[in-house]
């Protein structure tokens, strides 16, 4: 069962990746920081196509249940969806391009 006053803030979820790039020149290390942001948008399950028909619930976006690494983190507390049909966004974005002398 969802509380629907547990987590009123949507579904987004943050991941940091660092690359390292190591090339034949001996000077020099590139790495760089890509920040990852997820949000999970508008539900986008189909209602009727059990009876050959398209409606979706109007949900907007995602909104967990439960807290994070609970199986209701995956339950949408708004329509009751399972997170896979929330329409996936995600934002990519280089925080640092460096190059560092070894």
């Amino acid at each position: 069962m969802c509380h629907l006053s547990f987590q009123t803030k949507e579904m987004t979820k943050r991941q940091v990746i660092l690359k390292k790039d190591d090339f034949s020149d001996d000077d020099s290390t590139n790495s760089s920081f890509t920040i990852r942001t997820v949000r999970y948008r508008e539900c986008q399950k189909n209602h009727a196509a059990s009876v050959g028909g398209y409606a979706v619930d109007g949900c907007r976006e995602f909104m967990p249940c439960d807290e994070e690494g609970t199986p209701g983190a995956l339950t949408c507390a708004a329509c009751g969806c399972h997170r896979n049909f929330h329409r996936r966004e995600v934002e990519t974005e280089v925080a640092c391009d460096c190059s560092f002398p070894t």
